[in-house]
C-alpha cells in the first residue's frame, strides 16, 4: 500500500490555510502559505496515523486524490512501521512472536512497530520481511 493521504487545503478566516484529511479525519493542522501547511500537514499526518496505532485501530487506506487535493505521504520509517503493524494485525502475530522470528526482546519489537520510536529503516524491513511483507521506496519528482 502507499502511504500518500489526500488533503484539502482551505483558507483561514484568519489567514493562512487549513488543512484536513478526509480519509484521517484526526489529522488537522494549518499553515501561513501553502508551502508551511504542507510542512504541517506532514508532522499532523503522522501523529494521527501513530494514534491509530496507539489505540490499536486498523490504519485507514488512502483514497485516490480528487480534483484540488494534494498527497501527502508519510515518511519512508512511518510507512513501515505502519504496514508492519497492519499486516500483524491481520495475521494475529504478537509482539512476542515477532520478537521469536526476529530473536530480539520483546522490548525492541516492541519499538519496531511504534511509529513515534526512531528506528533504523533497515530493521523495519527485515521485520516486514518476517510477517511475508516487504518495503519498495519510491521518489517521484516533487
Amino acid at each position: 500500500m502507499l502511504y500518500a493521504y489526500p488533503c484539502d487545503l482551505v483558507p483561514a478566516e484568519d489567514g493562512g490555510l487549513v488543512v484536513t484529511f478526509p480519509d484521517v479525519p484526526e489529522a488537522i493542522s494549518g499553515g501561513a502559505d501553502h508551502s508551511e501547511a504542507l510542512v504541517m500537514a506532514e508532522d499532523a499526518l503522522a501523529i494521527a496515523l501513530a494514534g491509530y496505532v496507539h489505540e490499536k485501530r486498523d490504519i485507514p487506506a488512502p483514497s485516490d486524490a480528487a480534483a484540488g487535493q494534494e498527497l501527502i505521504p508519510v515518511s519512508p520509517v512511518v510507512a513501515a512501521k505502519l504496514a508492519l503493524y497492519s499486516a500483524m494485525r491481520t495475521q494475529r502475530i504478537t509482539k512476542v512472536e515477532l520478537a521469536r522470528r526476529l530473536g530480539i526482546s520483546e522490548s525492541a519489537a516492541r519499538k519496531l512497530t511504534n511509529p513515534d520510536h526512531r528506528s533504523h529503516v533497515s530493521q523495519v524491513h527485515k521485520a516486514l520481511r518476517a510477517v511475508g511483507r516487504s518495503l519498495r521506496v519510491e521518489v517521484t519528482a516533487a
